[in-house]
């Protein structure tokens, strides 16, 4: 169970998942500021994705998205001039509900958001994860072959691991983090993977007839 409130760190190009860890170099004043405190009480910092439009007011508090995920700092370094090298491990989703602007770094009132990965969705989920790794580990010979993904890893970690690492734009990201449930996330990660199978062949089909 989350805080109430909690330190939240906005970056264009980052969204943080359950269970999933993310290296962190921590150089601005405020930020070093945030980590140096977290380190010192509970380590939880909430992960939060800027809106479009943040560079222009960047160094100030730029719009975020309202659904973010908390992490807890597993590991920390502290480096010269006050830096910091970080791994944060995914707790929980949260939804701001409004901020307290007065530190110099963004601190949030949050709701937590538990995901329900009940076992009435199992024989779904067996089935959407055959079809994630089909995608993943295509077989030329449509053969059964023991997929490369580790079999042993739970679903939830599989993923929302692969939601966090796969080369998608954030703000498809954001949404996938936004889905309720894994059974959801996967089902739009699925869907996600398939459209740049598409575009892909699409591009390859078109080159050839130049």
């Amino acid at each position: 169970m989350l805080p109430p409130a909690i330190p939240i760190f906005p970056l264009p190009n980052v969204v943080l998942f359950p269970n999933v860890f993310l290296p962190l170099h921590i150089f601005e004043a405020r930020y070093r500021e945030m980590i140096g405190e977290a380190l010192r009480g509970d380590r939880i910092i909430g992960m939060v994705l800027l809106r479009p439009g943040w560079e222009s007011n960047y160094d100030g508090r730029p719009p975020v998205y309202p659904i973010g995920c908390a992490g807890v700092i597993t590991n920390a370094e502290r480096l010269a001039e006050g830096r910091f090298n970080i791994v944060l491990q995914g707790l929980e989703k949260f939804r701001i509900l409004d901020e307290d602007d007065r530190r110099a770094f963004r601190i949030a009132r949050v709701d937590g958001l538990p995901e329900n990965n009940g076992t009435d969705t199992r024989d779904a989920m067996r089935s959407a994860r055959r079809r994630l790794e089909s995608l993943l580990v295509p077989h030329p010979d449509g053969g059964g072959v023991e997929p490369k993904l580790p079999p042993s890893m739970a679903d939830e970690d599989l993923v929302n691991a692969l939601a966090q690492y796969l080369e998608f734009e954030p703000v498809e990201k954001q949404a996938l983090l936004e889905r309720d449930g894994l059974l959801a996330r996967c089902h739009s990660l699925i869907e996600l993977l398939e459209m740049k199978v598409i575009v892909s062949r699409h591009k390859w089909g078109g080159e050839g007839l130049h």
